[in-house]
């Protein structure tokens, strides 16, 4: 590994404060990850580097600053993104600790710049919030009161407040009129926590929806310790059209572009953000943040999926450059003004798309980023590998790099679970599994596998071949699975459990997680780099 400069606690501050371009990233798995770092560092594990780095830091001029806690996952992951092309890789002095000695302030959680935002706007903006109880005696009166739940349709699925609909963040304010037509009816916002519930509720009040609005204070959390019921498997969704009527429209453009205008969103076209993604000297992200259907059936070259909602929870995920330019896209001049009027109160520099046309989404589909190719390593099909593993005298191992939730709910029998960033050779993950003459290593998709193949054919001097499509093209193939974690020769460490999604956490771990959200205001000042404002 080769040396790489350093960049100090107060160099970075520095920079965040000075609003230069930086992203500093966490290259450990999510879960360490979430039990503390700096404020505006993004979580890119070295495990995923090859999938994401091209999608999640565009231009390779960028400046990086990387840290871990000692584990060395730094450096490997510096020497990662130099062979991908980028110029300007620093290590953080010290790592975490460095910046814990330093008097950096740490952060636990994930998404803590928008749950932190979300926080900061209801502590200045008094958001009005009813409790759990409050409103299921409205809901059991039968009082006109319709909830609107602004999470991702999945989470929503997974369980939601009785009567609920689905309407996740970015269209409440486009939806919001039509299904709640009538001005005396309450409508209530809300999500598992409370971000999104604070936001949603900020943004129908701000863009001067009639009606009494309030976020359901603390969520599906809230309601789940209050005693009360949950559904689970609904599909309330709001009609496409709906709010597409010339009156509603009208209301909700004016009032978000109002918004947008106040604080501070600039205008550009599709032919400027274009001359932009491909300057060397600025960051640009380009997002399209409409529905996940409306994005697949037809949208801009370039930009990429992000429905607004989820763009201001999770903007760490989406646009870990801090400072960068932030372009955003939409069809009906809502939903792109209102995500970009809650960017810019974050302190992102972010512009509108005014010019297009539907002649100009010429692209479909899901959004496919740019990835470098792997090192050949042979493959074999799924039959192959089938016939390998009935025959003991094979010495066929199989070693799974897919997520370990993928892994849990159905992976090839005998597989053994690896996190891709513990192949080493100071690790016992590896040594851990049965001798072998021959490994097979798959993923999901065949996506992460091909680079992880070299690896573990490096660290074992054994013939490595690839599973052919990965796991799914074995399920394709109508070949058993297995189910469970007893192949788990690693931690499950690659993703942090929420203590507000499912449907089986402790009330300690809500409670805990209620208490967290609260004091991070405090946080915040203590930290003093988020320029956070409001309107």
């Amino acid at each position: 590994m080769k040396p790489y400069p350093v960049r100090t606690y107060e160099d970075v501050r520095e920079a965040l404060l000075a609003r230069r371009e930086i992203a500093l990233l966490d290259v450990r798995e999510e879960d360490p990850h979430a039990q503390g770092h700096p404020l505006f560092a993004a979580n890119l594990p070295l495990s995923k580097i090859e999938l994401d780095a091209y999608t999640r830091l565009p231009r390779r001029e960028v400046p990086i600053v990387l840290f871990d806690a000692g584990e060395g996952l730094a450096s490997r992951a510096a020497d990662k993104l130099a062979s991908l092309g980028y110029t300007q890789i620093a290590l953080l002095a010290g790592g975490l600790d460095g910046w814990i000695r330093a008097g950096g302030e740490v952060f636990r959680d994930v998404n803590v710049p928008s749950k932190a935002f979300g926080e900061f706007v209801e502590a200045h903006r008094h958001t009005p919030s009813l409790s759990a109880e409050a409103v299921h005696t409205l809901l059991s009166n039968g009082d006109d009161v319709v909830v609107l739940d602004a999470r991702r349709l999945d989470e929503y699925q997974t369980m939601n407040i009785p009567g609920s609909i689905s309407v996740p963040g970015a269209e409440l304010v486009l939806r919001a009129r039509a299904l709640a037509p009538d001005a005396s009816t309450r409508v209530i916002v809300n999500c598992a926590g409370r971000t999104r519930s604070i936001i949603g509720a900020q943004s129908l009040v701000n863009a001067g929806l009639p009606n009494p609005v309030a976020a359901l204070r603390n969520g599906t959390i809230g309601w789940t310790l209050a005693g009360q019921t949950l559904e689970h498997g609904s599909n309330r969704q709001f009609h496409p059209q709906a709010g597409r009527d010339q009156l509603s429209l009208d209301a909700s453009r004016s009032a978000s572009r109002t918004l947008a205008d106040r604080a501070g969103v600039r205008r550009a076209t599709l032919a400027e953000a274009a001359r932009w993604a491909a300057e060397p000297s600025r960051t640009t992200y380009r997002f399209d943040v409409r529905t996940p259907a409306e994005y697949e059936r037809a949208h801009a070259p370039g930009f990429q999926g992000a429905p607004g909602g989820q763009l201001v929870q999770e903007t760490d995920m989406f646009a870990p450059v801090r400072g960068a330019r932030v372009v955003l896209f939409d069809d009906d001049g809502v939903r792109a003004n209102m995500t970009a009027a809650w960017l810019a109160q974050m302190n992102i520099d972010v512009y509108v798309i005014d010019d297009a046309t539907g002649d100009d989404l010429t692209a479909n589909g899901s959004w496919r980023g740019a990835r470098p190719a792997p090192a050949h390593t042979p493959a074999l099909g799924a039959e192959e590998l089938a016939a390998l593993l009935a025959s003991p005298s094979s010495g066929t191992v199989v070693i799974d790099v897919t997520s370990s939730a993928n892994h849990v709910k159905a992976h090839i029998p005998g597989a053994h679970w690896i996190v891709r960033s513990r192949l080493s050779i100071d690790i016992d993950d590896l040594r851990a599994l049965p001798d072998a003459k021959r490994y097979v290593v798959t993923c999901a998709t065949n996506a992460l596998a091909p680079f992880a193949a070299p690896e573990v054919a490096a660290l074992t001097g054994k013939p490595v071949h690839v599973l052919e499509g990965g796991t799914s093209a074995w399920i394709h193939a109508g070949l058993p699975t297995e189910t469970g974690d007893a192949g788990l020769a690693s931690p499950r460490i690659d993703r942090y459990r929420r203590p507000y999604e499912g449907t089986d956490n402790a009330r300690e771990a809500m409670n805990a997680y209620l208490e967290w959200e609260y004091g991070l205001v405090a946080q915040l000042d203590r930290d003093g780099t988020h320029g956070f404002f409001v309107i």
